[in-house]
């Protein structure tokens, strides 16, 4: 019990910890009529934290409803991404060949959306994921996008 104690303020806490990038709402469509708010497709835009000129589109489900409304309703694990390079690529520090560069929570306490970027070094290729996880079992739905450098630029990776 005492493990119990020590283990569940820890969990909430990571799931409530706000992720350092936000997301911006590009737009949304309604997909079926609830009386206090439709359930939706929303559309959201993310800058690649360290890669300049990458930006990354994100679609998903988002329920609506009264349990919508106030918070505690868990969204679908469906999702889509598309990530294009949106500017000159600019990369602020070697990239690790796999990290986490946006994350947002799917449900009250134990279900969020994750982007892991990939740097595939043979073929000059940043491959962005998408998926949700919970606490104990994740969804296998995901999603995958690449952009490779136009000009030929090589990616540098962390040793």
């Amino acid at each position: 019990m005492a493990a119990f104690r020590i283990v569940v303020p820890l969990l909430m806490l990571s799931v409530f910890a706000a992720s350092p990038l936000r997301a911006e709402e590009i737009g949304a469509v309604n997909t079926n009529f609830k009386l206090f708010g439709s359930d939706k497709i929303v559309v959201e835009a993310f800058d690649d934290p360290l890669v300049g000129g990458v930006t990354c589109y994100v679609s998903k489900a988002k329920t609506g409803g009264l349990s919508g409304a106030v918070g505690v309703a868990e969204d679908t694990s469906d999702a889509s991404i598309a990530c294009r390079q949106t500017g000159p690529l600019v990369f602020k520090s070697p990239l690790p060949k796999k990290e986490v560069v946006f994350t947002e929570r799917r449900s009250l306490v134990f279900k969020s959306l994750q982007v892991v970027r990939f740097v595939d070094t043979q073929r000059n290729a940043l491959v962005y994921l998408t998926y949700s996880d919970r606490v104990v079992s994740g969804s296998p739905k995901n999603a995958i996008t690449a952009v490779a450098p136009a000009n030929g630029e090589r990616i540098p990776v962390k040793p």
